[in-house]
């Protein structure tokens, strides 16, 4: 009995004098990492999160940011969500969205395909679709205004001439001017897209397709039953970005048409702009801002909870 006693005496005397975790902590130079870490996050905080903290307060106020702001609470709510030209606005964004999904989300996927299955020179055809990505956005939109000349002269039109159709109105018809906004758009991003889609085209098995070959299946059926499933968790995000960023159009119709033929092409962030810059109410521009950013973060969730069986494991 006395032997096991001097037996388990030293092992409790050594966990006496092992120091505690927060001990160790602190002589591993825990507190130098937290003053280290402070200013940065402090920072962060202040440039990410204060500016929606502060946007948050100014949709309650009533300010043209030179005059001093005056506390309206939820009016500026009030007044947005009562002003009739909201619902057009909305409309025309949706159906931007609508014809960006259906139009030009499926043209990066073929076009990243295609130069995937064009395995010669695979780089010159990567810088190609990557070219309309690098011309400014504003130098590449009215260039596009130039050839959207709707004059017989214009150069889509003597372009469509050569085959018997035209001339067409394009952007001064309130029926074709989102549709050619969304066309441009479509130019515009689909190279940087097709991108993406090449680098996740990398990591699809080769024996898949090799298999398909020697089974007798055709491009079609291998992009079909291979290209896409292997694809569809990138597929699935790309969809949610391409939402999130077509409900924020705003650079293509203020440049295009300023929102018009009669309001046709007005979007939710040009209506933000004409709040703030056009009539100098940035209380109600934020408000509208607090809206959308409301709506597409209830967006996302609902489209994670839709998409969630169909996401890959």
């Amino acid at each position: 009995m006395t032997t096991t006693t001097l037996e388990v005496e030293p092992d409790v005397a050594r966990e006496r004098r092992r120091p505690s975790g927060l001990s160790r902590w602190y002589r591993g130079g825990g507190i130098h990492a937290v003053l280290f870490a402070i200013p940065v996050v402090l920072i962060f905080l202040y440039f990410s999160w204060g500016p929606v903290v502060r946007g948050l307060v100014l949709s309650l106020q009533k300010t043209n940011l030179v005059q001093p702001a005056k506390w309206v609470g939820w009016s500026n709510f009030e007044y947005v969500l009562s002003d009739p030209g909201l619902g057009q606005a909305a409309l025309n964004t949706a159906y931007f969205a609508l014809l960006a999904l259906v139009i030009g989300f499926p043209v990066p996927i073929f076009l990243a395909v295609l130069i995937n299955e064009l395995r010669k020179h695979d780089g010159l055809y990567n810088a190609l679709a990557y070219l309309p990505a690098i011309i400014p956005p504003v130098a590449a939109i009215l260039l596009w205004k130039f050839f959207y000349d709707p004059a017989p002269e214009g150069m889509f039109n003597t372009m469509l001439g050569w085959i018997g159709l035209g001339p067409y109105p394009w952007l001064n018809s309130e029926a074709m001017a989102m549709p050619s906004i969304v066309l441009y758009a479509t130019w515009a991003g689909a190279g940087s897209t097709a991108i993406i889609y090449l680098a996740a085209l990398g990591s699809v098995q080769t024996e898949l397709y090799e298999a398909a070959e020697i089974d007798g299946a055709g491009i079609w059926r291998r992009v079909w039953h291979i290209t896409i499933p292997q694809l569809r968790g990138v597929i699935l995000v790309m969809m949610l970005l391409q939402l999130i960023g077509t409900f924020q159009i705003f650079t293509e119709p203020f440049l295009f048409t300023g929102g018009g033929p009669n309001n046709a092409t007005q979007t939710i962030l040009l209506k933000i702009y004409n709040y703030a810059f056009v009539n100098g109410d940035f209380g109600a521009a934020t408000a509208l801002s607090v809206l959308l950013a409301l709506f597409l973060g209830l967006l996302s969730v609902v489209y994670y909870f839709v998409t969630k069986r169909w996401s890959p494991s």
